[in-house]
């Protein structure tokens, strides 16, 4: 079933009857399946509780205003090159030095294609920092810097880093749909988050709602704010 109406959108996220659909839980550990399986965004009820609370314990001791400014400075010394500039800031933030690996692990985090690429930076990431967070380095990755991208390509000298932020998670969002599964039907629904957002900007669902709400806008946009800043100036 496909859902584009924004208040139908809003009501599946916030029922708990709607969850992610499965991932397989035999992979062996430290690949890319195994992961997978331990994370929240894969999981449900008290093992989601619990590994949520992981990030956002973390993410307490990480002040989005710090990450904003190392975000800036750094696009800046890059001379506005900036893919990696977030999460290189936020691996610095939560400890991980090196976060070469990233890419190629998060390549495969969404879709669930494992590849002994992927399986590889997996085990480098688990050598350097425990999963939450490697799950906040994985699912920031391409959320943040497609965000980035997209405002990029309506933005204009001097535009607002914080207005065109908003602008673009309404309207452009980096993903643009989400999936669950019905599990007293057994029924698979896709919510289609740009129809969706674009019939209620103001409430933009890009960051989720209801029961798994993103765990780190406030950093997401932190970072993606000090990026907009160092290349627009």
């Amino acid at each position: 079933m496909l859902i584009t109406r924004h208040a139908e959108a809003e009501a599946v996220l916030a029922d708990t009857r709607y969850v992610p659909p499965p991932v397989r839980q035999d992979g062996a550990e430290g690949t890319l399946a195994w992961l997978r399986a331990h994370v929240s965004r894969f999981s449900t009820g008290e093992p989601h509780a619990e590994r949520r609370r992981a990030l956002t314990d973390l993410l307490d001791g990480v002040d989005p205003a710090e990450l904003r400014e190392q975000a800036r400075a750094m696009t800046v010394q890059r001379r506005g090159d900036w893919r990696g500039v977030p999460t290189d800031v936020l691996g610095t933030a939560l400890g991980v030095a090196d976060t070469s690996a990233v890419p190629a692990a998060a390549a495969g985090y969404l879709s669930g294609e494992e590849s002994p690429r992927a399986d590889a930076a997996v085990a480098e990431l688990l050598t350097q920092a425990g999963l939450p967070a490697i799950t906040l380095l994985l699912q920031g990755y391409a959320a943040t810097e497609g965000l980035i991208g997209n405002a990029l390509e309506r933005a204009r000298p001097g535009d607002d880093a914080d207005a065109l932020l908003h602008e673009t998670l309404a309207w452009h969002p980096p993903l643009t749909a989400t999936r669950r599964l019905d599990t007293l039907t057994g029924d698979e629904v896709t919510i289609d988050l740009v129809t969706a957002n674009r019939e209620a900007p103001h409430s933009h669902l890009t960051f989720g709602h209801g029961v798994r709400p993103c765990p780190a806008p406030a950093h997401a946009l932190a970072l993606a704010a000090g990026v907009l800043e160092g290349v627009l100036g």
